[in-house]
């Protein structure tokens, strides 16, 4: 990752947030058990975003965000990860929308949802592009985590919840940046679980 000037985290107060931004932004969004909708603009010619979703789900939630290119020469690089704890819904609808008069944009998203039981999760990769001059990628992964990964640790003398733990820890915290006082109710989530 890029170091950023501008470092914004989303303190969870409101379900809407709409970023107008008109330089190099990370955003650091870590969310327990709640729906959110988020629209950033990219405002300015040569900007970047690094914008980070990170959720534990316990009932029915969903999250929308959607990522407008207004300018020519932007980049956002977007992380969804979620857990889904219980046997319950969580979706997410990720749109990076690049019009025709922004040429060169560059629009990335990696989805990735763990089911720790049998949750209904659904991913909505959109790439909304009207312009030949870009770069535009997305995944979407919806699963549990691999047996051999579990595997590897346990044969390194870590026993399977201890394993699965870091596994959790290394997926929802996938960013060494991020300062962990202030997502503190996060992390020790990821305890609980």
């Amino acid at each position: 990752m890029v170091k950023m000037s501008n470092v914004i985290y989303i303190d969870g107060l409101k379900d809407n947030y709409v970023f107008d931004l008109d330089e190099d932004t990370v955003i650091y969004h870590f969310n327990i058990n709640k729906s959110y909708k988020v629209e950033i603009n990219l405002n300015e010619e040569n900007i970047r975003l690094d914008y980070y979703y990170n959720n534990i789900n316990y009932d029915d939630n969903e999250f929308k965000i959607r990522i407008n290119h207004n300018k020519s020469n932007t980049i956002s690089y977007v992380y969804n990860h979620g857990v889904n704890i219980n046997n319950n819904k969580l979706h997410y609808w990720v749109d990076g929308f690049i019009p025709k008069s922004s040429n060169n944009c560059n629009c990335n998203q990696d989805n990735q949802i763990i089911n720790i039981h049998d949750g209904k999760s659904k991913i909505w990769p959109n790439l909304l592009v009207d312009n030949y001059d870009v770069s535009a990628n997305h995944s979407a992964y919806i699963g549990k985590f691999k047996e051999s990964l579990l595997f590897y640790l346990m044969s390194r003398g870590i026993n399977r919840h201890d394993s699965y733990k870091l596994l959790l820890e290394g997926f929802l915290l996938n960013t060494d940046s991020v300062d962990r006082e202030k997502i503190k109710d996060f992390v020790d989530e990821i305890e609980k679980i």
